[in-house]
């Protein structure tokens, strides 16, 4: 059944890879190597709100409008047309036996008037809704809580669009409402009423984003081994699911700034479940025992790639150079101990974040996070991290400038984790390191993104500084 899916303009690379993991979470089967079916209006742009969605059922579509973040609604469309006369021929033939049940007189509705493109005034609004009136209602109009919601929607033909893409035709849509969004969530969880935060606090949209792309739910076990204070756990616990996390820092997970003010505190803030367990681990140089395998459900982090801060494994300078030996710390000194540590490359990191997942998933796990790319640098495509037991299953760009993007990566364990899986891992991770970006392995990202600009491409004309290609609004947020 084809649904009107309709959203947020926003975060445009994330809206579809939400959706069909939600459908996935709520029961909509999906063929191997496949996704849903998409298609777009007639005349419209990929970056359009509006999208029709397959889906095997009313419910389904429900609960994905319901726990989205960037679906706005989810509607049974009845008619659409380029003009008035238009949209009222596609409704009349659209099936009495999908009409009648909800225009009956025991029964109360709601029409709304929503637009793309430009506002309309209340006059405007009044004469659309008065010009469906060979729509048989016979129940009554109740606008506060309705059995049924209707929604005339229509996008407004305009060159020139505050930043969004031209508008070529005028689209007018309706349907009845069968599932809405709750954005209730993002004011509640926002950074800046939480109890304890960091530099690298995940931004609470894009922290639930990446919990619906883990398909967090109750009774799932969710692992963040960057989880500093806990911002991505705070959202999956949020859906239902338990939660576990590591950082190198003592201090971030056991300290904080007091016993008011830590990453459990941010979690007594929401009254959500306390995590399992915080842990002070180094990823480098994991603690797991060696028969310990596919234990978590989903593995979600923003792993440090060296812009806000950089990545530090254990062992200080001097002993990974080898000018002093490892040492243990006399038992009358570990309880204020702060181990020391050293750089920590994104390549390195991001190949034992796979070789985590590899072996800690269970199957058809996911694990989502973030990498970064230069967009000046890259020449070309650019080559995402691979493994054996990893299907890609979806690659969603946030752009942050002209020079600097990150691309939020979920894949999929396909294949369960082996000495052999192990060994060729490592071969690729060898050719990644060698074909990719040099600042990978320097750790040189955030003088990259950073670097002033050539004075030579300074112009005096303030023409000049006009981008060519229309900036649409939801890819720079």
């Amino acid at each position: 059944m084809w649904f009107l899916c309709v959203f947020y303009h926003r975060l445009l690379d994330f809206r579809k890879p939400e959706v069909e993991a939600l459908a996935e979470l709520f029961g909509e089967e999906i063929a191997e190597n496949e996704s849903l079916q998409w298609r777009l209006p007639e005349h419209h742009h990929n970056d359009t709100p509006f999208h029709f969605v397959q889906l095997s059922s009313e419910e389904i579509a429900r609960n994905i409008a319901k726990r989205s973040i960037l679906v706005k609604g989810m509607y049974e469309l009845w008619g659409e047309g380029t003009c008035y006369e238009e949209l009222k021929d596609s409704i009349l033939s659209y099936p009495d036996s999908r009409k009648l049940p909800f225009l009956t007189s025991d029964s109360t509705f709601r029409i709304s008037v929503e637009t793309f493109g430009r506002g309309l005034t209340f006059e405007e609004q009044k004469d659309r809704i008065q010009s469906l009136t060979y729509i048989p209602f016979e129940g009554r109009v109740n606008l506060k809580n309705p059995d049924h919601n209707f929604f005339l929607m229509e996008m407004i033909e305009s060159e020139e669009n505050n930043g969004l893409q031209p508008i070529l035709q005028r689209r007018i849509f309706f349907g009845r409402e069968v599932g809405f969004a709750d954005r209730k969530l993002l004011p509640t969880f926002q950074l800046k009423s939480r109890t304890y935060l960091g530099p690298t606090a995940m931004d609470a949209e894009m922290a639930f984003l990446m919990a619906n792309q883990a398909k967090a739910t109750s009774g799932k076990l969710v692992y963040d081994p960057f989880v500093g204070t806990g911002s991505i756990l705070v959202s999956a616990a949020q859906f239902g699911a338990m939660t576990m996390g590591a950082d190198i820092d003592i201090r971030v997970v056991r300290d904080g700034r007091g016993p008011d003010c830590n990453v459990w505190s941010n979690f007594k803030q929401y009254g959500l479940p306390m995590p399992v367990a915080l842990l002070r681990m180094d990823n480098n140089l994991p603690p797991w025992r060696s028969g310990l395998k596919e234990i978590f459900d989903a593995i979600i982090c923003d792993p440090p790639y060296g812009v806000r801060a950089g990545g530090r494994k254990s062992g200080g300078r001097k002993i990974l150079r080898g000018t002093v030996d490892p040492y243990t710390v006399p038992d009358d000194k570990r309880t204020d101990h702060i181990p020391s540590t050293g750089a920590y490359s994104l390549v390195e990191c991001v190949h034992d974040l796979l070789h985590l997942a590899a072996r800690m998933l269970v199957m058809k796990g996911r694990l989502v996070f973030f990498f970064p790319v230069l967009r000046d640098e890259t020449g070309g495509e650019v080559k995402f991290p691979e493994h054996p037991c990893f299907k890609l299953v979806a690659v969603s760009e946030q752009i942050l400038s002209s020079r600097y993007s990150r691309v939020l990566l979920t894949m999929v364990k396909v294949e369960p984790y082996s000495e052999e899986i192990k060994e060729a891992a490592r071969l690729m991770h060898l050719e990644f390191r060698e074909n990719h970006l040099k600042w990978l392995e320097d750790g040189n990202i955030h003088s990259s993104v950073f670097k002033p600009i050539d004075s030579s491409q300074i112009h005096t004309d303030p023409k000049a500084f006009k981008d060519p290609k229309p900036k649409y609004r939801g890819k720079y947020v």
